[in-house]
């Protein structure tokens, strides 16, 4: 019964607030956003941050906890849209493997704007994608590396373009339990997790400490860590959930209403 002390993360730095100096008794299992997905339905962990996406397709197995998300209201800065030309003018866009929230916001705004182009599913790799496409969607640590290496290449950020269409905040990622979870084996992570957003929100000196563990881990100065983490937000508020049930809505057809444990 270890998966019930157990709670997925993210793999990239964009939930470090949440998990920093996290209780030892609590087991991390760190994976691809998408992979999590799979993890929480096979009773891998008790929680996890999946894309928001995959709750729209599972939601008849998982339920949302509140309070903490990873989302923007509006730049992200860390899934990115990148190329040597402009969207309008792509022909064939690599999707990466690794989330499928920035790959349905991504044909939305596709097909909001009328475009067709032809989407190749690769390995989420810079080099190799636009070896051969047009553009490449990138997300998480690897897109901020892209876009602090070669700024010149980023065309689109899609957290900025949402809310530009929308009006609302993106919610990329959500936190989500099984259905048949113990509730209180959630509120036990939950209020874990919650503890040490609150530390990194209101503790300098802990704030200071996940820039500089972030910093190290992205290969980012310190400087954009401290604005990463205004761009890229923990904690869910009301907007951000009306932000979640339009993109539930418009990005995935999902009609009802994002369902949480209490």
């Amino acid at each position: 019964m270890a998966w019930r002390k157990t709670i997925g993360r993210v793999e990239f730095v964009n939930c470090e607030p949440l998990f920093y100096n996290i209780d030892p008794s609590w087991k991390v299992l760190p994976a691809p956003p998408s992979w999590l997905t799979g993890h929480l339905l096979r009773r891998d962990c008790i929680l996890a941050p999946i894309p928001a996406a995959d709750y729209a397709r599972y939601h008849k197995e998982l339920v949302l906890v509140p309070d903490i998300a990873i989302s923007s209201k509006g730049e992200v800065g860390s899934v990115l849209l990148l190329g040597k030309m402009e969207f309008s003018k792509m022909k064939t866009i690599a999707l990466p493997t690794d989330s499928t929230t920035s790959v349905a916001l991504l044909k939305f705004l596709i097909k909001s704007n009328r475009l067709n182009p032809d989407l190749v599913e690769m390995g989420p790799d810079l080099d190799s994608m636009l070896a051969r496409c047009d553009g490449c969607l990138l997300i998480g640590d690897r897109a901020l590396e892209a876009a602090n290496t070669y700024p010149e290449l980023v065309t689109l950020d899609l957290g900025a373009q949402w809310r530009k269409l929308s009006g609302l905040p993106m919610v990329f990622g959500v936190f989500a339990t099984r259905r048949d979870s113990n509730v209180e084996d959630v509120k036990g992570a939950h209020r874990e997790l919650l503890l040490r957003l609150i530390n990194f929100e209101t503790d300098p000196v802990i704030r200071n400490e996940v820039l500089e563990l972030s910093s190290i881990k992205s290969n980012q100065t310190i400087e954009r860590m401290d604005k990463y983490f205004g761009e890229v937000i923990n904690r869910m508020d009301d907007e951000d959930l009306q932000g979640l049930s339009a993109f539930l809505r418009m990005g995935c057809g999902l009609e009802n209403e994002a369902e949480f444990a209490w």
